[in-house]
């Protein structure tokens, strides 16, 4: 179980150098690569799953994001390889935390408050491979000042809205972490692990790639926490510079504000 990492865990003797040499090729998640299935097969298989989620979870919600949301149950199913037992168990889970967490009831307004901070938001223009960009500053993010549930909300939110701006044929989103001015005041194991966590049980392959830009030597203790509670996820992190991500994801147009001279 994670816990909230505060200030005086950072231990001196944890910290190491983080270094910037291009990583090895990232292995990158894409549900086209799933199946060899044909379009009659994937249907049946969609039909199956509404027929054992009518029969079994008739208690779950209806419409979009619910039982009967065959984009969802396909996204689903390609996710888990087309196992209908295996995309049932995931997406039943999915489902149920998106009425409990009433994902559908949030708004601009519902987040206004802590969005308001600037720790988090939604670029206005995709990376160079027409990706969705959800940005976080982290040296805005106060765990001990700030309350988590809020976070929680405003993280769920921008994830949405993110997906919402997918253009056709694109399946995933980008997610920068600006780490420059990061301190142990804003060091939080707990929501990092919630961030991953959402994507993997709830957006499964969403996340294309995660950069940490300009992690600072302090960060390092909270990667070498975090990393195995990640598994699979980890390979997704990529630790760079603002000149990489300068030359690499966006264009002179289309650069974030925060990383602009």
């Amino acid at each position: 179980m994670a816990v909230r990492l505060y200030p005086n865990v950072l231990r001196p003797s944890s910290i190491f150098p983080i270094r910037y040499s291009k990583p090895t090729q990232i292995r990158r998640f894409s549900v086209q690569n799933c199946s060899m299935l044909d379009a009659n097969d994937s249907r049946k298989l969609i039909l199956e799953v509404k027929e054992k989620l009518e029969k079994d979870y008739s208690s779950l919600p209806l419409g979009k994001n619910g039982r009967d949301d065959e984009e969802m149950i396909l996204w689903f199913l390609k996710d888990r390889k087309f196992s209908v037992d295996d995309a049932i168990k995931k997406l039943t889970k999915a489902i149920k935390w998106r009425q409990d967490f009433r994902v559908s009831e949030l708004t601009e307004e519902s987040v206004k408050s802590v969005a308001e901070t600037g720790k988090s938001f939604v670029h206005e223009f995709p990376d160079v491979d027409g990706r969705p960009v959800l940005l976080v500053v982290a040296s805005k993010h106060f765990p001990l000042m700030q309350d988590s549930v809020d976070d929680q909300k405003l993280c769920v939110f921008m994830i949405e809205k993110a997906l919402s701006k997918l253009p056709a044929g694109k399946e995933q989103i980008l997610g920068i972490v600006d780490l420059r001015g990061f301190g142990p005041q804003n060091a939080d194991v707990m929501f990092l692990t919630f961030l991953f966590d959402v994507f993997y049980y709830y957006y499964p392959k969403r996340l294309g790639e995660v950069l940490f830009v300009e992690a600072p030597l302090v960060f390092q203790p909270i990667w070498q926490l975090t990393k195995p509670l990640l598994k699979s996820y980890a390979s997704l992190v990529r630790f760079c510079s603002v000149e990489t991500l300068r030359k690499e994801y966006f264009t002179e147009d289309t650069l974030p504000a925060n990383f602009r001279d």
